[in-house]
């Protein structure tokens, strides 16, 4: 750094020195005119062939540094125009960079907020204070990783409105392995969010009509024969067990009608927690072996991965496995085997339930899962649907398999909590 800031200096000193002591030198050898002018010319060689590689070498750096230059403004013009948060942070956590987006979302105008870590900005920006000592935790969870990771965040701004980001966020690191930047790029996903709120409204009130007609449906058929019976019995003055067994069978339909309809329209509160898959098998076992042994049906289990974890609500997972459990008894009538499977592979659990009943056929078999759509002659289809849903909402899958005379298989595989 010295040397590059002395240049000039340098230069006119080494310069100064060579012709003196050359002169010097030459006066003092007492040489021949002839090698004199020789040594003079040398000299002079010599000199303009080290002053020519110096210009050459002060020329590249130039145009070097100015295509640095260059590059640098372009890339500042292209990141300060972007509409979306972009920060660099040094291997200690400290802003060294921001682009206009952050500044404007931060209001770091006129601030110093370079070589500042998030905890010290969070003291100069109280407003900000939450989010800022969030992004401490979340950049430390990125540096455990050691890799890209992809997270959703959600704060306030001074002008009331709830900001809502898709943040992205690259650890980079020397090549010994100490920690050297961390990257973070910040997409404002507000508008769609709201726009999903609007369209999930909307679908909320298409199903609302779904389920009225759906219930209307549903509910009128077990009531027309109960009005039928009642007013047999009227007429004939008098109560046989039969028609009470059948009044009391379609009240139980109404019942379980009502009941399938309270789980998916009213909204339930979650209980969040970490729990093992082999609590999650045992109960599910336990609810669904008495129905089992009534229709012969013989439950067969395999959790290896009874160790791993699981984040969720536990009960909305016991009500999926259930449905889908006795959902494979009663595709047994004439009995048959159930078996339930489990195993964890590239941080995922997955949970196989495979019976031997009737299966499904294809072309309904892509109707599965749709509201109202039931192979069973009671309920209304939304068992599931419903399952589907609470799946979904564990950032899980569901998908059914199934071929007509050898069975049907329901695979669903959950995130494994650390």
């Amino acid at each position: 750094m010295f040397f590059k800031k002395n240049l000039s200096i340098i230069y006119f000193i080494v310069s100064l020195l060579w012709i003196t002591v050359s002169e010097y030198l030459i006066n003092k050898l007492y040489l021949p005119t002839v090698i004199d002018e020789y040594f003079q010319i040398g000299k002079g060689l010599l000199f303009v062939f080290f002053t020519t590689a110096l210009i050459h070498i002060i020329i590249k750096k130039h145009e070097a540094y100015k295509r640095a230059t260059e590059e640098q403004n372009e890339l500042s013009t292209l990141i300060n125009s972007m509409p979306d948060f972009v920060c660099f942070k040094d291997g200690e956590g400290r802003w060294i960079r921001v682009n206009q987006f952050g500044k404007d979302l931060y209001q770091l105008h006129g601030l110093d907020y370079k070589n500042k870590t998030d905890a010290e900005l969070a003291q100069m920006l109280p407003f900000f204070k939450e989010p800022l000592l969030g992004c401490v935790i979340s950049d430390e969870e990125t540096w455990r990783k050691g890799s890209l990771t992809r997270t959703e965040e959600a704060f306030p701004v001074p002008t009331g409105e709830i900001k809502t980001f898709d943040v992205i966020k690259v650890p980079l690191y020397f090549d010994d392995g100490r920690r050297k930047g961390l990257v973070t790029i910040g997409r404002d996903v507000s508008k769609e969010k709201a726009a999903e709120e609007i369209a999930l409204r909307k679908e909320k009130l298409s199903v609302v009509g779904e389920l009225a007609a759906g219930i209307a449906h549903e509910i009128r058929n077990p009531l027309t024969t109960i009005k039928g019976f009642i007013q047999l019995q009227k007429e004939k003055g008098d109560s046989k067990t039969q028609f009470t067994d059948i009044i009391l069978s379609e009240l139980d339909r109404i019942n379980q009608i009502v009941s399938e309809l309270l789980v998916f329209s009213k909204p339930q509160s979650k209980k969040l927690k970490n729990f093992k898959v082999k609590e999650l098998i045992d109960y599910v076992i336990t609810l669904t072996s008495h129905e089992a042994v009534l229709h012969n049906v013989e439950v067969e289990v395999e959790n290896t991965a009874k160790d791993s974890t699981l984040y969720g609500d536990i009960n909305e997972l016991i009500q999926v496995l259930v449905n889908v459990v006795k959902n494979s008894i009663d595709a047994m009538p004439e009995g048959g085997k159930v078996r339930i499977k489990t195993r964890e592979i590239n941080n995922k659990v997955q949970i196989k339930v495979l019976d031997t009943g009737v299966g499904i056929p294809e072309e309904r078999l892509e109707k599965i899962g749709e509201p109202f759509f039931t192979l069973k002659e009671k309920g209304m289809g939304l068992g599931l649907t419903m399952s589907n849903k609470i799946v979904q909402d564990h950032k899980g899958s569901l998908k059914i398999k199934s071929k007509v005379g050898w069975g049907t298989k329901v695979v669903i595989t959950l995130p494994a909590s650390k």
